[in-house]
């Protein structure tokens, strides 16, 4: 009994009228409250009222009612409480059993061992009375156990009508499939043809319910399966996407060390040259600081000859200058010699080179998609798609570009694949042109090459070069793709050429006579 009256002081307590549960209702927000206080609570609330909800009196989270359009003090009674609730209510709570004395001498204010039960009349009985239950006409097919042991024995927890509050629901009619009181029957169902007690199909009912529960077994085992092999599958993919992120990073890291080795080369090349250049300047202050000590020492020479009263001296002084004698100071070799350094950047190829790095692309294949290259063909072609029969527009380009051009005429065209970019190159024959089409950044992009003639035929020499035929001027152009285009040469036939054909490979190298 202690056990008892903890658990209603502590779990089965109405936190709004702080008795045990009367009724009880749990609301969506798994509190519970007797149905009443939860009713009269949300009385007081206007809003609650408005948004036809009931509302907690704990967090203020509403829980809509299933009808509305009823009474409020019957809005609660399509909320259920919960099964814990109320199973504690039916094993500890007032209304349980306690078979320690005999229910009907209780009755009569006498207290007498029990020592049987029946679950029928959900008593326990002495041993007269269970004589005298046996004996009667009405109660003696009831089921009764023995009471070997002190035990509580959970009462039978009546239903009653939300109609005839006062009447349990005894009775099923299968036709409406509803649960009805006997008022119910008589009123509303009368006219119905199967009209049964609720007892009467409980068998039929625990024996549904169990093939469900097998069934509900079976779909467990399987998903549990499922859940340790999609277990085993995460393990994977972690480890996968672990070894992908490190390709990545390693990728990265290999294009960074190319870069950081450019830039060495380039810092050691600019250190030796420039302090090649800086030695020769410093050589040239050195010899330029003699040869100005030298002019100041034949300048006091002079003067002193020119304040001299010989004449011999001032003569022998004149014929030296005049051979060139004062001017000889060291001469300075020119040969060799840096003028100046610069360093020559070429912005648009480095921008050019950086749009078009691409360390890789991920592929995500969703669930119902069919991989071409990891799909093996199946010989039962009567569910393949057929690519050929159905053919998917996905892109179209306008070969006109700005730049007041007449009207174009694609003559011909070929697609590469320069740095990971798809170009389209065409020859525009009516405006003596040849221009590539791609996509980077997710921006598109065009260039032109204008040529000397119309040109007609193209042809992909390299997997960033091609050959271009223009016919009137009798010559083949080389240009490369960078995805811009960039002439090469140009080489002059004796024939007008149309059209070239690329040949085959051989070992993997194009043959002799591509051109």
């Amino acid at each position: 009994m202690a056990t008892s009256q903890k658990l209603q002081e502590n779990f089965l307590t109405c936190t709004i009228c702080t008795e045990v549960f009367d009724n009880p209702c749990t609301l969506v927000c798994y509190h519970t409250f007797c149905r009443k206080c939860v009713v009269n609570y949300t009385k007081t609330k206007p809003e609650a009222i408005n948004a036809k909800s009931l509302l907690c009196p704990f967090c203020s989270k509403m829980t809509k009612v299933t009808s509305p359009e009823r009474p409020i003090d019957e809005w609660a009674d399509d909320v259920k409480p919960s099964f814990v609730i109320q199973g504690l209510l039916d094993s500890f709570g007032p209304g349980c059993k306690d078979t320690k004395n005999c229910t009907c001498c209780h009755r009569e204010g006498e207290i007498t061992p029990a020592t049987v039960w029946c679950s029928v009349c959900d008593d326990a009985l002495c041993d007269v009375c269970a004589r005298v239950h046996s004996r009667i006409s009405s109660t003696r097919h009831h089921d009764t156990t023995a009471l070997t042991s002190e035990a509580i024995m959970p009462r039978k927890r009546n239903i009653k009508c939300k109609e005839h509050k006062d009447e349990n629901i005894k009775f099923l009619c299968k036709d409406c499939k509803k649960v009805t009181c006997h008022t119910c029957c008589v009123i509303y169902h009368r006219k119905c043809e199967s009209v049964v007690t609720l007892e009467s199909e409980l068998p039929a009912l625990k024996s549904q319910l169990l093939n469900k529960k097998e069934t509900i077994s079976k779909k467990q085992l399987q998903m549990e399966v499922k859940v340790d092999a999609v277990k085993v599958n995460v393990v994977s993919e972690k480890d996968r996407y672990a070894r992908m992120e490190h390709d990545i990073k390693s990728f990265a890291n290999n294009a960074r060390e190319k870069i950081t080795l450019m830039e060495n080369k380039l810092l050691d090349e600019l250190k030796e040259v420039s302090e090649k250049h800086i030695e020769q300047l410093t050589a040239d202050l050195k010899s330029g600081k003699m040869s100005v000590q030298m002019y100041r020492q034949q300048t006091e020479l002079i003067d002193q000859i020119l304040q001299s009263e010989c004449d011999m001296d001032v003569y022998e002084m004149y014929q030296g200058c005049k051979a060139g004698d004062v001017d000889a100071v060291g001469d300075v070799d020119l040969k060799k010699r840096i003028a100046k350094i610069m360093l020559r950047q070429n912005e648009a190829m480095l921008s050019r080179a950086l749009d078009d790095l691409q360390l890789g692309e991920i592929d995500v294949q969703y669930d119902g998609m069919v991989n071409l290259e990891a799909t093996p063909v199946s010989q039962d072609t009567s569910n393949m798609l057929d690519l050929k029969a159905a053919p998917v527009l996905q892109d179209t380009i306008n070969v006109k570009v700005a730049g007041g051009e007449n009207n174009v005429c694609p003559a011909d065209l070929t697609v590469l694949l320069v740095n990971g970019t798809d170009t389209v190159v065409v020859t525009d024959y009516n405006n003596n042109s040849v221009k590539s089409f791609y996509t980077r950044n997710k921006q598109r992009h065009h260039s032109k090459l204008q040529l000397g003639g119309s040109p007609w035929g193209i042809t992909r020499l390299k997997h960033n070069q091609v050959a271009v035929t223009v016919p009137h001027t009798r010559q083949i152009v080389t240009v490369e793709v960078n995805p811009d285009l960039v002439l090469l040469s140009t080489i002059t036939t004796s024939k007008q050429c149309t059209e070239i054909l690329q040949a085959e490979k051989q070992n993997g190298q194009p043959s002799k006579d591509s051109l």
